[in-house]
């Protein structure tokens, strides 16, 4: 029997969060059912998600910045057919094929000068993984320096370099010798580096996890600071990358030669998961130092033809449509159209970032009256007012966003690099609505505090429905 995916889909439409809740994580739903997330999309395109309803969501998360081409972008897909058709001999392992050379060749092409060397991998977290391996090894050093708020992946090495206390609980004790010291802060950076016993400093350009950013002279002086104690500049760009702030690396808004930096996301061009490590020679012939150790780090799946291929093809499609420069023009476009809702709301205290990674960061208000009901919601939970803008974008206006982290009134913006005036105009409208009702009286509380309750009550109630009932439509929208 051949395998129709369409009738698979037809045939068990409506079942996937009952079976998430059966099979998978059944929090996820919960939390999903409660915030009113819970829709069932069929189809993508572009900049938009298109549910069962027929509704067209915007999406400024793009996959925590997976679909920086959009999605279903045609020439990925027709690259991946190709290959396909192709029969092409993949995964031999005793071999060197061609896809993965090209692709680390293109991409040494688009480092600065001194990277040489690519290493492939699956995902951000592993090439983090990949990236403290290779730096303990070159320097013959243990120590890894990382930052507050940092977010390097989950994996246990990386998560050893995490910096929310919200992902390490519960799975300690974890990599020893990492230790942080604060963002932007040199001081505490060189009194650590003056130990002798830094193999790496990991670090993000801009934290994701906030969209905090440093000085560019805090960034000079930290690769001088690197060098001049012999350790390693590690640079994840697993979000940032691939043109996100305008440049195709961040770390090139400063000219930063970094001795390792990380890439994944945006370069599987949202089809095939693909990481890579691109590192000095110095560096990678440390770890490859022998025909002894031609296999010492490895990953099976690292260099599949499918994720070169995406890799390959994701790369062209942003030389042919002047991806980066449109990201460092409509980046500058949606912030320049945000800053005016700072001056005409109190709550929004900042718009920062670069390119099209965002930050909107909301505080407490002067006004006597806001500052009591902001100060309320802060009692309630730290955080919880960011939380109260992404809810009505997304039900009142249909834009999907996400809070930066735990626990902050930071709400991150990744929209698709394939923006334009139309999806920049619909957000800034959409924002300046919910913000005008948050600012106005506590009525956003009670509209998203009242869809909450309601989206509990019938979250027991609708996943003990037969799959029959569930499909015959969503209910209580």
């Amino acid at each position: 029997m051949a395998f129709d995916l369409a009738a698979l889909l037809a045939d068990r439409r409506g079942e996937s969060f009952e079976l998430h809740t059966r099979f998978m994580n059944p929090q996820l739903v919960k939390v999903l059912d409660t915030l009113g997330f819970d829709r069932r999309y069929v189809r993508a395109e572009g900049s938009y998600l298109i549910d069962d309803r027929g509704d067209r969501y915007l999406d400024f998360l793009s996959g925590f910045g997976v679909f920086a081409l959009g999605r279903s972008h045609p020439v990925i897909k027709d690259a991946l057919h190709q290959a396909l058709d192709a029969d092409l001999p993949n995964l031999a392992q005793l071999d060197c094929a061609l896809l993965p050379g090209l692709l680390a060749e293109a991409l040494v092409e688009r480092a600065p000068a001194g990277i040489e060397r690519v290493f492939f991998s699956n995902s951000g977290a592993e090439t983090v993984e990949a990236a403290i391996k290779f730096a303990r090894c070159a320097t013959k050093r243990d120590r890894i320096l990382y930052c507050d708020h940092a977010f390097h992946g989950l994996t246990n090495g990386a998560l050893s370099l995490n910096g929310g206390k919200e992902f390490r609980k519960g799975f300690g004790p974890l990599l020893p010798g990492c230790h942080q010291v604060p963002f932007g802060n040199l001081g505490a950076l060189e009194r650590e580096l003056r130990r002798g016993d830094v193999a790496a400093f990991v670090v993000e350009p801009i934290q994701g996890k906030g969209v905090y950013l440093a000085s560019g002279s805090y960034w000079r002086a930290v690769q001088e600071a690197c060098r001049r104690h012999g350790t390693l500049l590690v640079i994840d760009e697993v979000q940032t990358g691939m043109g996100r702030t305008g440049r195709f690396f961040c770390h090139q808004h400063w000219d930063l030669q970094p001795d390792i930096i990380t890439l994944s996301k945006a370069l599987s061009g949202g089809y095939v998961p693909v990481g890579a490590v691109l590192t000095t020679t110095t560096v990678f012939d440390a770890v490859y130092s022998s025909m002894d150790r031609a296999v010492v780090h490895s990953s099976t799946f690292s260099k599949n033809q499918l994720a070169m291929v995406a890799g390959l093809a994701t790369l062209q499609v942003i030389d042919d449509e002047d991806i980066v420069a449109r990201a460092a023009s409509n980046g500058a476009k949606l912030t320049e159209a945000l800053q005016p809702l700072v001056e005409k709301y109190e709550l929004l205290h900042e718009v920062r970032g670069m390119g099209l990674m965002i930050g909107l960061a909301f505080g407490a208000p002067e006004s006597r009256g806001a500052r009591v009901r902001f100060t309320m919601m802060e009692l309630a939970r730290k955080g919880l007012f960011s939380q109260l803008i992404v809810v009505p974008l997304f039900h009142r206006h249909r834009i999907l966003t996400q809070v930066a982290a735990d626990n902050v009134n930071i709400i991150k913006l990744l929209p698709p690099l394939i923006i334009g005036d139309e999806e920049i105009d619909t957000f800034v409208g959409a924002l300046d609505d919910v913000l005008r009702d948050a600012h106005r009286n506590s009525g956003l509380l009670v509209e998203v505090g009242t869809a909450m309750a309601r989206n509990t009550l019938r979250r027991g109630h609708r996943h003990r429905r037969p799959a029959a009932a569930v499909e015959s439509g969503p209910a209580g929208r």
